[in-house]
């Protein structure tokens, strides 16, 4: 082959490459998972939510706030909480190694837990948490593509997450912070699991989303396991 051949041929093969990856942008993105499991009943949990909303501006992390629903008895009923929130929370304790759930607390990437309070040592276990490693993972045109990887010992979780990425204030009327109004970032409001994933390339529908809120993708180990791979989309 003639050198402006190769040369030719080496820029179609960049050119191809380069429109591969753009057709994917969200295929190698690998952002940090924190999730925020938060009470408007729990008077501990307002600077906690404040931190969420901090980190949520980082673009390096994927913050996510649920709404748990057993403070709802001391008079305030959280107007975000479901019940599935809470067994979320309730699922990963025995593998973080914390006797029952409590908030507030924040878990990262499904491996490591702390309060909520101290944004500084939060920001180190993001940082401990940083990884590139997962499964791919390309969103659109109606469907979810899931790139080849390692899941683990046990298949793991797809799970489909749709949060609002604003910031809304909440009054509370009744309860331990009554008179207060509360903000919250990145609430999730619906959290569903769209199947399983051996380790192989799997493709799954992409449901609709709701006028407003985000959707993020996890893939995660099975039973509270530790979340392998993240994306977001609008």
């Amino acid at each position: 082959m003639q050198p402006i051949a190769i040369l030719s041929a080496g820029i179609l093969l960049a050119s191809a490459l380069s429109a591969q990856a753009q057709g994917a942008p969200n295929a190698r993105r690998q952002p940090v998972v924190v999730e925020l499991f938060t009470s408007q009943g729990c008077s501990s949990c307002p600077p906690a939510n404040a931190n969420l909303i901090a980190l949520s501006r980082r673009p390096d992390v994927l913050a996510l706030s649920f709404s748990v629903t057993y403070w709802d008895y001391l008079g305030w009923k959280d107007v975000f909480g479901k019940p599935q929130f809470t067994q979320r929370q309730v699922t990963y304790e025995p593998r973080l190694g914390q006797s029952g759930p409590f908030t507030p607390q924040m878990v990262v990437n499904g491996r490591e837990s702390t309060i909520g309070y101290d944004l500084a040592e939060i920001e180190t276990l993001v940082a401990r948490n940083h990884r590139q490693d997962g499964p791919s993972i390309s969103l659109g045109a109606g469907r979810i593509v899931i790139g080849a990887g390692t899941a683990g010992p046990e298949e793991a979780d797809v799970w489909l997450v749709q949060y609002d990425p604003g910031i809304v204030e909440v009054p509370v009327r009744r309860g331990e912070n009554t008179g207060r109004t509360l903000p919250h970032g990145h609430v999730v409001h619906e959290l569903a699991r769209l199947g399983s994933w051996n380790g192989r390339a799997a493709t799954y529908a992409f449901p609709s989303g709701r006028d407003g809120f985000k959707t993020a993708i996890l893939v995660q180990g099975r039973n509270g396991g530790p979340i392998l791979a993240a994306a977001t989309m609008e």
